[in-house]
């Protein structure tokens, strides 16, 4: 491929902004707006020159902006709050991306650290470099064709993802940073954002900007396809509160009477449907629902959360079937996970087996309040069909072959003695990776089967139970996601999920 000169090559850096202090929350958006854009450009710019042809110069580099906070006290205005406030002296920083994604929460953090701290807030150009990859939208189409020569000089001239920016320190509780350093501000670094922001279009189908505040998970195609005619259902009503309904693909339905925007003709349904697909009912104020069919195991829920994440949601819930544990449940009763048995192994690194995952009472009432309002059952009635108990997750889902006659452990007597009511794949990781997050969790199973006592799955009775049990069990998830909505975040936030030494951002 023959180089061509450019006659007026742009500089190898994006222009560097140095920090500068606000005092109002919008003006410090638009400042991270204007660098970040600038920096995105640049990239994009240079990749295209670089694909075309061009001898772009040695090193193409932009940098994220960053926005830092100091503070000389450990006093703050209002002790309730569970995020907000840096949690002592020190000054905090963290690295910010895609604010047009993101701009209504970082308006609201930015506001809450002015208002708690009454100290002004600095952005400026930070130094952590922008991957390249990071810089392309969904829809960029870069024309041109790389020989092996110019693909081996791409790493020289562009910044490429780093993993050692990227990991979870933070979110653990592991992240010791070098003495003289910043503390954190944030649980994410922006090119961790950025890495789960592309990650959520492989593995959901959807772009990230459908996702709303309240996610359902599940474990079943069956919820999907009631979520699916309860969305278009909604889409019919004139007067419904929700705006669209977008599926895999970014294939968007608008509630009738809406016009059609740019965007929804770029979507297309996918030849297959990805390996956890998304789906979403959206709101004006993001406030609305998506769902997630995770499919089976402890790996793809870890994996989807670890991800979702990033996006800061203000709860998650898991709505799938169980194997019910006690003699005295019947196939379509409900199981209110209070507690959590995490034998699961997938979060045993980050998050160590002696965490205690506790239910949070806001998420707790909310779907017990939720089965009692769909269901219309109430006190001792309501309790025939809900039960609030420990469920145990494994990642063993042939549990019941193992030899366990005269052993000394064995599933059964763990299950016992954790006084486990009911045994999944998936709930013990999603209310962990919330614990780790915190994003509030809850959860509420269907009984599916009694393995124990001899009851499995017959064809039969597994359709009839499905038809009967899987439309009201979403409807109570979505009930739940009501009554949380409606609440209000101050009463949903939880101070139990942060720790004394926190970061600020929620």
């Amino acid at each position: 491929m023959k180089k061509r000169q450019h006659p007026s090559s742009p500089a190898a850096s994006a222009p560097f902004v140095a920090p500068q202090s606000f005092t109002d929350a919008d003006a410090a958006l638009a400042q991270v707006r204007r660098i970040y854009e600038a920096s995105i450009a640049h990239l994009r710019e240079s990749l295209h020159r670089f694909v075309a042809g061009d001898d772009v110069q040695p090193r193409v580099r932009a940098c994220y902006p960053f926005v830092r906070v100091r503070s000389t006290t450990v006093t703050r205005a209002d002790s309730r709050l569970a995020y907000g406030f840096v949690h002592g002296p020190g000054v905090f920083e963290t690295t910010l991306t895609r604010p047009d994604l993101f701009a209504a929460y970082y308006r609201e953090q930015f506001r809450l650290l002015l208002a708690n701290h009454g100290e002004p807030i600095e952005v400026g150009t930070g130094a952590q470099p922008i991957p390249v990859h990071f810089a392309l939208t969904e829809h960029d189409h870069l024309e041109g064709h790389l020989d092996s020569a110019r693909r081996d000089r791409f790493r020289d001239v562009f910044d490429l993802p780093d993993l050692s920016v990227m990991d979870d320190g933070i979110a653990n509780g592991t992240f010791e940073p070098a003495p003289g350093s910043h503390q954190p501000l944030a649980l994410f670094t922006a090119p961790r954002v950025d890495y789960s922001l592309h990650r959520l279009r492989h593995y959901t189908g959807t772009a990230p900007e459908w996702f709303q505040n309240y996610v359902l998970f599940t474990n079943y195609q069956f919820y999907i396809d009631e979520f699916v005619r309860i969305g278009h259902e909604l889409m019919n009503d004139p007067q419904s509160d929700y705006l669209a309904f977008v599926e895999p693909g970014n294939v968007v339905t608008r509630r009738k009477g809406l016009p059609t925007q740019p965007v929804d003709a770029l979507g297309a349904p996918p030849p297959r449907l990805p390996q956890m697909p998304g789906y979403h009912l959206l709101r004006a104020d993001h406030s609305g629902i998506s769902m997630v069919n995770i499919g089976v195991g402890p790996a793809n829920a870890k994996t989807i959360t670890d991800h979702i994440a990033v996006l800061r949601p203000h709860a998650w819930l898991m709505l799938g079937h169980c194997a019910g544990l006690r003699n005295t449940q019947a196939l379509g009763d409900y199981v209110l996970a209070h507690g959590y048995v995490r034998e699961d192994h997938v979060l045993d690194e980050e998050l160590p087996l002696w965490v205690p995952i506790p239910a949070l009472a806001e998420v707790q009432v909310a779907l017990e309040a939720a089965v009692a309002d769909v269901t219309q059952l109430q006190r001792h009635d309501l309790k025939r069909v809900l039960r609030t108990g420990t469920v145990a997750s494994t990642d063993n889902r042939n549990w019941e072959l193992l030899p366990s006659r005269g052993a000394a452990s064995s599933p059964e007597r763990r299950f016992s003695q954790s006084r486990a009511i009911a045994l999944d794949m998936e709930s013990a990781t999603i209310a962990a990776n919330g614990f780790r997050f915190r994003v509030p969790y809850g959860t509420l199973l269907c009984v599916s089967d009694k393995p124990l006592h001899g009851e499995i799955k017959l064809p039969g009775m597994a359709n009839h139970f499905y038809r009967e049990r899987v439309n009201q069990h979403l409807l109570i998830g979505i009930r739940a996601i009501e009554r949380m909505r409606d609440a209000g975040l101050d009463h949903l936030h939880s101070r139990k999920l942060r720790s004394f030494a926190e970061v600020a951002f929620q």
